[in-house]
């Protein structure tokens, strides 16, 4: 989508925002819980099996939960981006599991094998912990969030809409995920501990020397000066009505938590009866968390509110990634920084 956002330099851009791609495989888990057995999936994610450094399976299709979580937490903590953690294994999955290989010299079949194995375990710190849940990660406010953009510009601000929510991102996961890693437990309620994915010893990330985005692969992965790949991430990136502006562009400008100036004439979908209107700030306006301007008119890379559909839907031309990535990229580059638009 086109618009405009709302800081100093008061750059204009694309509002990327989700079609439904086809329907997505449901891992066993979810096939458990749809069948009405939410304990017997959390068992597949047993705490001491996904902590295992021994857990050495072949990751691909029909690997375990358990190992896929591991791959992915992992891959994570060396800023090798699954998007959503979530113990599927999917297509950011493969795609992070080879540009990880790719990085250590080993063959890029997006498969974890033995050799892949003994790369990511040399990280030893458990991948699962015990998260002690403060009063303040479960004070909201939370409010259920109008999907009409019209009605979001009333509101004072787009907020998590339930504690769920807030620690998935917190995590990296998938709200599915931590409801599986938790069973029976109300995640709403402080003074417990409750488990989710280890990321406190993640990679500091570089700066970074450039930014690359490939369409093709619907990816976004930075470099540093040898063009050494410093972190990978899964991306929206444009679609047949907006496509990705290919060519060589700069980063202009980094703004944090940015308010949505929307301008429906700039949307080919906007409804007939929408107006201009400012969409308050927050991890569920349609940007999310960050606004990362390129010199390319009405372009930039930003976050969004819906994580599981980063890398799996089409976008209104900009280039949209996880909260959590857009900020750990945002935080990289900085204006002049190259960002490469590639096919």
């Amino acid at each position: 989508m086109k618009s405009s956002i709302s800081f100093k330099l008061a750059a204009s851009f694309k509002l990327a925002a989700g079609f439904k791609l086809a329907a997505r495989q449901t891992s066993f888990a979810f096939a458990l819980i749809a069948a009405g057995n939410t304990f017997a999936a959390s068992a597949a994610l047993d705490f001491d099996t996904v902590n295992d450094p021994l857990l050495a399976e072949p990751v691909g299709e029909k690997a375990s939960a358990a190992a896929v979580l591991r791959v992915q937490i992992l891959l994570a903590r060396v800023n090798f981006s699954v998007g959503e953690i979530d113990g599927q294994f999917g297509s950011n999955t493969r795609k992070a599991i080879a540009a990880y290989q790719r990085r250590q010299g080993l063959p890029d079949n997006g498969v974890v094998d033995a050799a892949s194995w003994a790369a990511l375990n040399q990280d030893i710190a458990p991948v699962l912990v015990r998260y002690p849940l403060s009063a303040a990660d479960v004070a909201g406010p939370f409010v259920k969030l109008p999907k009409d953009m019209m009605k979001k510009a009333e509101l004072p601000a787009l907020g998590y809409e339930s504690a769920l929510e807030g620690l998935a991102e917190q995590f990296y996961s998938s709200p599915q995920l931590l409801t599986l890693l938790n069973p029976g437990v109300d995640l709403s309620q402080a003074n417990q501990e409750i488990i989710v994915p280890a990321l406190s010893s993640k990679a500091p990330l570089a700066r970074a020397a450039k930014v690359l985005v490939d369409r093709s692969e619907s990816t976004v992965t930075l470099l540093d000066e040898n063009d050494q790949v410093l972190s990978h991430y899964p991306a929206s990136t444009g679609s047949k009505h907006d496509p990705l502006p290919v060519g060589d562009w700069t980063i202009q400008a980094i703004a944090p938590n940015p308010t949505f100036h929307y301008n429906p004439k700039l949307f080919w979908d906007a409804k007939p009866s929408h107006a201009k209107a400012k969409i308050p700030a927050g991890p569920n306006n349609p940007v999310g968390v960050v606004w990362v301007d390129l010199s390319k008119e009405h372009y930039g890379i930003h976050g969004t509110p819906e994580p599981k559909n980063v890398g799996k839907t089409q976008s209104h031309g900009c280039i949209r990634l996880t909260n959590w990535d857009a900020r750990a990229m945002s935080e990289a580059v900085g204006a002049g920084t190259p960002a490469l638009l590639r096919e």
